[in-house]
């Protein structure tokens, strides 16, 4: 192995390798791919039809698109190719969200099914090392060779705006057409006294763990909150959680916040809701926090880590982006709805520019940029309908609008919630506390909005985006045979109780008098 002090300091600041230990022989595999050492940035081009700074998502797929399509691009990134999703984002944090939920499988498996009891001790260092092997086998596909084998000049290195056309890297000059502003966002900090000195760990740093934590506190009951809360005291540590807030995830519709706050519950997550920490302190190998509930009173606790996941705060800060005159504010990038910055040739992407911190929305803004920037399109980003899920178990999975956001549009709408109990498949899976709600037109068979609270409400979910943006209705459900017995029959019986729903008392009167004529 290679200790920090030993990584190439020229290539590989400190900043970064606080996110790749230990140096093993996976994340030797995830740095010689996304940030390889002995990279040697290529001869630009006189000029580019598109330069991209930020290899994240939103970087990554605007840089692939635009090549594809034959432009000449050139992708610069500081850090790590793959940004967020890749190493301190969605791969890692579902790889310890599958194993969490495998261990807790295990542990219940004696008193749910009749399974063989078995202990709880685990290895959480295996954990970790799957996490990191199975990161490296991955980062292939955002590596710097396969982005110049996709004929993308890459650039490992510090991206500057120089002119309001031009992009600076090591002393080198990149001349654009168009560029595209995919920097991404990093986590938030809270003005706390004592937190900073204290030290924390952050989404982007505890994945470098190798041992468990006996006591962990968790600042945020947001969705990396809640995630990483369950998983954690699934794996045995004693996990609270803390949050100004009087529930966990306060985005959501209350009740399906509820049973995911009950699950934390049952994992032995303690929850401090309502709380303000007052003071954070380092002594030797612990943290103390000190704390008011609601009611006034005070209280302290000492954890032996202290996890801040309170957001994302976008990067906009040493890229001159005054010289580049594109305006900027505290949420980022301003773009208008085609995603064009104050710079008509500059474009902004990602989450850097977005309200939706999600990989998948970076994905489809950057394809929406590319066609604007390069083809004189006029696509917009409001036109999209997007979809989140939170993988706590049970997940939350929501697409389209909610009950609130329908009626400030103007919508009329029916709600309908169908429980999770009332699908077979669900209870022999013992795995019946959720449900389904649809935000449905009054008077039209159109979807509006779904949520869905389920142990896999992602993948069931996509039945729902597919309805909601093509505007497919729950007639066409309902007539749509679904296999038995799964979870996805919930949607079809939400389409059966739709079509019940239209039959009227005259509908159903004309029917009887049918009925009673025909013998």
């Amino acid at each position: 192995l290679l200790m920090p002090e030993e990584f190439p300091q020229s290539t590989l600041d400190r900043d970064l390798t606080a996110t790749v230990e230990p140096f093993d022989e996976h994340n030797r595999t995830l740095v010689d791919n996304v940030h390889p050492l002995d990279w040697t940035n290529p001869k630009p081009a006189d000029r580019y039809h598109l330069v991209v700074i930020g290899g994240g998502t939103a970087g990554l797929v605007s840089a692939a698109a635009a090549a594809g399509l034959g432009a000449r691009v050139a992708l610069v990134e500081r850090r790590l190719l793959g940004g967020d999703c890749l190493n301190y984002g969605c791969v890692p944090s579902k790889a310890l969200v599958s194993a969490a939920r495998a261990w807790h499988s295990a542990s219940e498996g004696a008193s749910r099914f009749g399974a063989p009891a078995v202990s709880r001790d685990g290895r959480f260092e295996a954990v970790m090392e799957r996490m990191r092997r199975l990161r490296a086998q991955i980062s292939h596909h955002d590596s710097a060779s396969r982005f110049r084998d996709l004929g993308v000049d890459v650039f490992i290195g510090e991206g500057r705006f120089v002119a309001s056309d031009a992009v600076e890297v090591d002393a080198v000059r990149l001349e654009f057409r168009r560029a595209v502003i995919a920097t991404g966002a990093r986590p938030m900090d809270l003005p706390i006294p004592g937190l900073a000195e204290s030290g924390y760990l952050t989404n982007e740093t505890v994945f470098t763990l190798t041992s468990l934590p006996p006591r962990l506190a968790v600042i945020g009951a947001g969705p990396i909150g809640c995630e990483l809360a369950q998983a954690f005291a699934r794996f045995g540590s004693s996990v609270t959680t803390f949050d100004i807030a009087p529930q966990v995830l306060i985005r959501e519709d209350a009740d399906a916040a509820a049973i995911v706050q009950q699950a934390l519950v049952r994992d032995d997550v303690g929850l401090e809701l309502g709380a303000t920490i007052q003071h954070v302190e380092r002594q030797a190998d612990t943290t103390s926090v000190r704390f008011t509930r609601d009611d006034g009173t005070a209280h302290e606790s000492v954890f032996d880590e202290l996890l801040l996941a309170v957001g994302r705060t976008p990067n906009v800060e040493a890229m001159g982006l005054d010289v580049a005159q594109v305006t900027v504010s505290r949420h980022g990038v301003e773009v208008d709805d085609r995603l064009r910055t104050s710079n008509r040739r500059i474009y902004a992407v990602g989450d850097v520019a977005s309200k939706y911190k999600f990989t998948h929305v970076a994905d489809a803004l950057a394809r929406i940029a590319v066609q604007n920037a390069l083809f004189f399109g006029r696509k917009k980003a409001s036109d999209l309908v997007i979809p989140w899920c939170t993988y706590t178990d049970p997940e939350i999975a929501h697409v389209g609008l909610s009950a609130s956001e329908a009626t400030q549009l103007g919508h009329e709408i029916e709600t309908m919630t169908i429980p999770l109990q009332d699908i077979d498949r669900a209870i022999l899976d013992s795995a019946d506390d959720g449900f389904l709600r649809l935000q449905i037109a009054r008077g039209k068979d159109r979807i509006l909005g779904a949520t869905l609270v389920a142990p896999h409400a992602g993948d069931l979910l996509a039945e729902l985006c597919l309805a909601v943006t093509h505007r497919i209705g729950l007639a066409k459900i309902s007539k749509t045979i679904h296999p038995y017995p799964t979870q996805a029959e919930i949607i079809k019986k939400a389409g059966d109780t739709w079509m019940r729903g239209r039959l009227t008392p005259i509908v159903k009167r004309v029917l009887e008098l049918f009925f009673s004529i025909v013998r």
